[in-house]
């Protein structure tokens, strides 16, 4: 089995350089494609030519809808661009697939060794296991015919991934895989970090209750 990664950019210089490096060291079959949102600093240059760049309309669940239109792989996997993976991640998210799940993530860990940030790590991982909620900074992996079965994610500015976890969970259980997704934790230590976790809980909060999600996608940029 072939596993497409999409990984949706906009103006990422600052880090697109760590993760090119991480999936040069990936093993299995796959393949790469950027789904990029206008950048319009030096993202692009630096992906260069190694790997298949598309141009879509800005909007991470529109970028990803969009890559996965020019994906050949039978696996979808969903990848920001300020995460990193184990070595051998994609050949995990084949030994799922071949136990018989659908859809998984990964565990996430922040690159801070702050315990703030391991307790919220360790919270993000127990909801997937309680809840069957995945966030797309775990890494969301699909098959391809059932991420079209449900949909692809829904054409919203915010919480695409929870509400795909919400479509997902009534007919799929969402597997966890034992290998870690290391992502950045900027945004908590510049924002500060309990008050960046109580924003992020009082926003799922409001999208659970139905409120006007460009409000909760305007709160949100405010954090960033």
């Amino acid at each position: 089995m072939k596993i497409s990664i999409i990984i949706p950019t906009y103006n990422e210089e600052k880090q697109i350089k760590s993760l090119i490096d991480n999936l040069k060291i990936l093993e299995g079959d796959f393949e790469v494609i950027f789904s990029d949102g206008g950048s319009t600093d030096d993202t692009l240059s630096i992906i260069g030519n190694d790997y298949t760049v598309i141009h879509s309309k800005k909007g991470r669940a529109n970028q990803m809808n969009f890559g996965s239109e020019y994906a050949t792989g039978d696996i979808l996997f969903f990848l920001h661009c300020d995460s990193t993976l184990e070595k051998d991640a994609l050949t995990k998210i084949i030994d799922k697939i071949n136990d018989g799940y659908s859809v998984g993530c990964f565990k996430l860990r922040f690159d801070s060794r702050n315990i703030w940030m391991k307790v919220c790590a360790y919270f993000s991982n127990l909801r997937v296991k309680l809840r069957c909620i995945a966030f797309g900074d775990q890494g969301i992996f699909i098959k391809k015919e059932v991420f079209y079965d449900i949909g692809m994610f829904p054409d919203i500015p915010i919480m695409e991934d929870y509400q795909l976890s919400i479509y997902l969970k009534e007919k799929y259980k969402i597997c966890q895989v034992n290998s870690k997704i290391t992502t950045s934790s900027r945004r908590f230590l510049d924002t500060g970090i309990f008050k960046t976790m109580w924003k992020m809980q009082k926003l799922q909060r409001m999208f659970r209750n139905g409120e006007d999600i460009n409000l909760i996608s305007k709160m949100y940029r405010d954090i960033r």
